[in-house]
């Protein structure tokens, strides 16, 4: 790590900062000190207080940065880090925000990408960005001078590492809901929210409830969605049951044999990086253990974007494509 560039432009950080944001061109001191700020928001557990908006705000992955442009924030983003094996981004209603923006990384969120951008606020996650054994955290960004907002679908227990504090979409409309009073756009924010609960609520659903197995990845054991995973929501509104929804995490390891036990009628495959969709079909396919499961045998296996499967403004029209394809799934 480069310790001595850290340490300077954390310097430069500090000096361009005034309560964790920076003053935007055109905004004068008593414009930005308006009569909505200071605002104060509770974000995992937290208070949070803004004593004015943010101007260079970093986040990090896909589901996040949308979060930000599905409410017209590109303007107030220094840049984004994503992989770009993360999903299609041409195709979604705020593809014009990504123009607006700079890529700053492929690779993962670091320090020094947020203060080389002269970050005033870092949005990221537990495992969406925040890794304790990195040093990647809000308490380390709190200590050279840079405010963070925690993903709340990624919000820790309390009890360890555990993630999951809230209803995944709960945590959805929450954020909506806090960037819109951190920016000052509490119309734009409502107005999403209306949106997304009116287009869950108009799906049509399945006659039962069919046992909907999550595959995001692994062969020796399998990575899936728990109980606080976007992903269990979305099952639940498309009108499925996720097996693992005992499990309470969000995205966790399980034992193949839990899933052979219980027997899923569908597999979603959430697709991202590699191996990809096909690859991962083709393992679920061979794998002796699944042979006699009933989406394998049924081959009754949907893929989906990484994006639609985790806290995102994509979610809504993810309960609607997954319906559409529990619709499919005849009675046992």
């Amino acid at each position: 790590m480069r310790t001595k560039a850290v340490a300077a432009t954390a310097l430069l950080t500090l000096g361009l900062t005034a309560c964790g944001a920076e003053i935007a061109p055109g905004e004068a001191g008593g414009a930005a000190a308006s009569a909505h700020y200071p605002v104060t928001v509770e974000n995992c557990g937290e208070r949070l207080t803004f004593a004015r908006k943010p101007a260079r705000v970093v986040t990090n992955d896909v589901n996040i940065t949308e979060l930000m442009l599905s409410l017209g924030l590109a303007d107030r983003m220094a840049g984004y880090v994503m992989p770009d094996d993360k999903g299609r981004v041409d195709k979604v209603p705020w593809k014009d925000g990504y123009q607006q923006t700079t890529w700053l990384s492929k690779k993962v969120l670091t320090k020094e990408i947020a203060l080389d951008a002269r970050a005033d606020l870092v949005f990221a996650g537990w495992h969406y960005g925040f890794v304790e054994g990195s040093g990647v955290t809000p308490e380390a960004f709190k200590a050279l001078g840079v405010d963070s907002y925690v993903l709340s679908e990624s919000c820790r227990s309390g009890k360890g590492s555990e993630r999951g504090v809230m209803d995944p979409l709960e945590a959805l409309y929450t954020d909506l809901a806090n960037l819109g009073a951190i920016f000052d756009v509490k119309d734009r924010a409502d107005k999403l929210i209306a949106e997304s609960r009116a287009t869950i609520a108009a799906v049509p659903r399945p006659e039962r409830r069919p046992s909907v197995f999550l595959y995001d990845s692994g062969q020796d054991k399998p990575y899936t969605a728990g109980r606080f995973a976007a992903a269990n929501e979305i099952i639940d509104k498309a009108g499925g049951t996720n097996i693992m929804g005992d499990l309470a995490d969000t995205w966790v390891t399980a034992g193949w044999e839990s899933v052979v036990r219980r027997d899923p009628e569908v597999i979603v495959i959430n697709d991202y990086a590699t191996p990809g969709a096909e690859e991962k079909r083709k393992f679920l396919k061979s794998f002796p253990p699944l042979a006699e499961v009933s989406a394998v045998k049924n081959d009754r296996i949907v893929v989906m974007d990484y994006v639609d499967l985790v806290e995102s403004p994509r979610n809504p029209a993810a309960v609607s494509t997954l319906a559409d394809f529990l619709r499919t799934v005849p009675a046992r």
